[in-house]
Formats: C-alpha cells, sequence, structure tokens
C-alpha cells in the first residue's frame, strides 16, 4: 500500500516531521496541481491508495510547513481528484497552493488488513534469510505492474532485488523491524 513520506528540504528537521525516526507523522496523499476554473477549485494528483477516504471538512495538511486545510468540495478527474479548500474562494488564492504535497497524519492513514504494510513502516528494515543470515537492509520498494519488488542494499552497498511475493517474503515483523525472506534461485 502507498502513502509516502518524502525528504524534506529543511537540513535540521527530520524528513518525516516524526519524532521518532523512520516513523512519519504525515503521509503524502497527493499534489496540488493547477487550479481548475475560477471558483477555487484546485487539481490534485493522487498518491494514496485510498482516494476514496478523502471527504468533505477533513483535515489534511499543505506544503513542508504542514498548514491545516479543510476540505470543502471534492470529486473525481480522470486519473486525480478536484478539490476545493475552505479559505481559498478563488483561483487566485488556490493557485498559492499550486505543486505542493498535500498531506495526511499518519495517525489517521486506514487501518491495513492483515499481511498488509505501508512502505514506511517497511523502508528501513534489516533483511535476513531463512537461516538468520544477513541479507541487507530494505532501502527502496519498486512499485511494478505485477508486485512490488524490494531493492536490498548489503553493508557493501550491493543491491539484491527480491519479488514480494509469499514464496520469497516469508515474515514480516514490525515491531522487530525485520523481514525473514527465502531468497530465489536465479537460474
Amino acid at each position: 500500500m502507498s502513502e509516502h513520506s518524502p525528504k524534506s528540504s529543511n537540513p535540521n528537521q527530520d524528513p518525516t516531521g516524526s519524532s521518532t525516526p523512520g516513523e512519519p507523522v504525515y503521509l503524502v496523499v497527493g499534489k496540488l496541481r493547477r487550479p481548475h476554473g475560477v471558483q477555487g477549485e484546485i487539481i490534485m494528483e493522487v498518491f494514496t491508495d485510498f482516494p476514496e477516504r478523502l471527504r468533505k471538512r477533513q483535515t489534511l495538511y499543505v506544503g513542508e510547513e504542514h498548514r491545516p486545510v479543510q476540505i470543502d468540495t471534492i470529486r473525481g478527474h480522470q486519473q486525480g481528484l478536484i478539490i476545493s479548500l475552505v479559505g481559498y474562494p478563488d483561483r487566485e488564492a488556490v493557485g498559492t497552493l499550486r505543486n505542493q504535497m498535500l498531506y495526511r497524519k499518519a495517525a489517521e492513514a486506514p487501518q491495513l488488513p492483515e499481511g498488509e504494510y505501508y512502505y514506511h513502516q517497511l523502508i528501513g528494515m534489516r533483511v535476513v534469510d531463512e537461516r538468520g543470515k544477513e541479507v541487507g537492509v530494505l532501502s527502496e520498494i519498486l512499485e511494478t505492474g505485477a508486485n512490488d519488488v524490494y531493492l536490498v542494499k548489503n553493508a557493501a552497498g550491493e543491491e539484491v532485488l527480491l519479488p514480494a511475493i509469499e514464496d520469497v517474503i516469508l515474515e514480516v515483523d514490525v515491531p522487530g523491524k525485520s523481514i525473514r525472506v527465502r531468497l530465489p534461485e536465479w537460474e
């Protein structure tokens, strides 16, 4: 599942806005693109897997400063959404938000079904094989058409690509921050 936490340009601030390293306070749900019409609507590029859970009167947060805004109206548009925000009554006002990220608090993110995880929960986890031998650290998750692929880097900087499928990912221990895998036998 994806709700992402991007890097911050402020070197003195944790990039996720979190007091606990690796656990974001805010998750990206979309990017505000350009005004739509003259009534204060703006096109939003959707980054969340749960756009249907965005609703009228919901508080979200704009930009790296995480300024609170409230959704006034929301509707589908092509692959994204068109939204209006309380306090941004016209094209000029909402235009000031152009190209800024829109966030939700991580604590308000939907609970996922058993066996599903948010990317921020997995990135940085230690990856070990079936015998407990260190494989590396999960550094990136690549989204592909069929399944995600985990990019694991070892201490030497070498990369291992692991398909996120049941035969390979044997156990995810979120509290223990580790993933147990069966390394594929490449021919």
